[in-house]
């Protein structure tokens, strides 16, 4: 039988007063599987997705990730840090992931060194190579697409503040943000 990431069992999803929101759902994944939900506005895939990021334990059935899965989770409407922008927001996400590419690059440039321990070098390399291809995540290409899903521009304003006070490169240079609204 085959080793599923994540399944789910006749699981179901009631909210007060007695509104049904799923209702057995059984579902199975296999590794690098790509899947899509579609459906109607309330129909409950966000519900099915904080389900299965384990952001909701409220439900009936069972949902089972694979031990040691590490899921992640972005709300349709994520609380962000107001300090920041969407840049730095995706890579907090992403700190282990970005720490591995950093030693990497530290790794490569190691290499080049007189006296480098190529054993001991490749042992590294692996390990940090493999915190990659496990993780399936790129700050590079998620950037752009969590900048369009949050709604916010290069610089971390929403569109339509172009040039107020809320645009933060507008209040660094004091002057409206050309570089990206």
């Amino acid at each position: 039988m085959a080793q599923y990431v994540y399944t789910m069992n006749r699981v179901g999803k009631v909210v007060p007063p007695k509104r049904v929101i799923l209702k057995d759902i059984s579902l199975s994944f296999f590794p690098g599987a790509k899947i899509g939900m579609l459906g109607l506005n309330g129909s409950g895939k966000s519900s099915l997705l904080k389900i299965m990021a384990g952001e909701d334990k409220e439900i009936e059935g069972e949902a089972t990730p694979m031990p040691d899965l590490r899921i992640g989770y972005l709300p349709q409407e994520p609380q962000l840090d107001p300090e920041q922008n969407v840049r730095q927001s995706v890579e907090g996400g992403l700190g282990e992931v970005l720490e591995a590419k950093q030693k990497l690059e530290a790794i490569y440039a190691a290499y080049a060194e007189p006296d480098a321990d190529f054993d001991k070098l490749a042992t590294e390399q692996a390990k940090y190579e493999a915190i990659l291809a496990s993780s399936g995540s790129d700050v590079e290409a998620a950037t752009p697409t969590c900048r369009w899903r949050s709604r916010l521009t290069r610089c971390g304003c929403r569109p339509g503040t172009r040039g107020s006070a809320r645009c933060p490169a507008a209040r660094s240079a004091g002057s409206r943000c050309a570089a990206c609204c």
